[in-house]
């Protein structure tokens, strides 16, 4: 009980808070764009299942963190499932021109249960990383990120339907992730030193460093994804045409 009274706890679990924050808004905003494809009735059984999926895998993940930081390919392989994800989620979204109603809760959760895998796993290894072996602070980490991934997906869902620009910068932060976990890799880490030692850029001005490699994802997402709903579209339209003839 007396870690509790010491500053070095204290400011170890703000730091913990601020994580949350930050990291539990990428789980949120995934799991509102995946909800938004479903009937109003199934958006909210999607907010559930995705959030207690996302607490689940924190869970898991808090256990074998340290083991977890220490196997080579694991956060490219997040990388491109997060490209994946975001580039999918954007096409669908353009495809459609307006919210579609026609998704299925299954198609939905699957989606929110891989990208709560991955983006869990960067937010478990910065809460470990900041709790120092503190199992306290570990459990405070998981206990403050329920009420944020829950809450926050539905404030943000409601913020898509009333702002659908806000979709593509969801997208675009997806795309952001994914360019950071890949350069965060430990495979790619002697690469990178060896040529590429900054891979970041600070915004004239300010203190604020922005990963160059983010940057890149967050554009080829949202690229990829208008191009890949262009092609939908056009091919939605063939397939009309050809319903007509026949």
């Amino acid at each position: 009980m007396e870690q509790f009274g010491t500053a070095v706890f204290w400011l170890a679990l703000g730091k913990i808070i601020l994580l949350n924050i930050v990291l539990s808004g990428d789980n949120a905003i995934v799991i509102a764009m995946a909800a938004r494809s479903l009937p109003a009735d199934r958006q909210r059984q999607a907010i559930v299942y995705g959030s207690a999926g996302a607490v689940f895998f924190r869970i898991v993940l808090t256990v074998s963190a340290l083991t977890l930081l220490a196997l080579p390919y694991l956060k490219m392989i997040g990388a491109f499932l997060l490209f994946y994800i975001g580039t999918m989620l954007l096409a669908e979204e353009e495809r459609e021109g307006q919210v579609p109603h026609h998704g299925t809760l299954a198609a939905a959760i699957r989606t929110i249960l891989i990208a709560d895998l991955v983006m869990s796993l960067d937010n478990v290894l910065g809460v470990a990383a900041a709790a120092k072996g503190n199992v306290t602070l570990l459990a405070a980490g998981l206990v403050i990120s329920i009420p944020l991934i829950v809450f926050g997906s539905s404030l943000i869902l409601k913020l898509m339907q009333r702002v659908p620009a806000i979709i593509v910068l969801g997208a675009a932060l997806l795309g952001y992730l994914s360019g950071e976990m890949l350069f965060a890799d430990i495979a790619v880490q002697r690469w990178l030193l060896a040529h590429l030692p900054s891979h970041d850029w600070i915004v004239p001005g300010t203190a604020i460093e922005m990963s160059l490699p983010g940057m890149v994802g967050a554009a080829a997402v949202v690229l990829c994804g208008r191009w890949l709903a262009t092609r939908l579209r056009n091919a939605d339209v063939k397939k009309a045409r050809c319903r007509k003839r026949a």
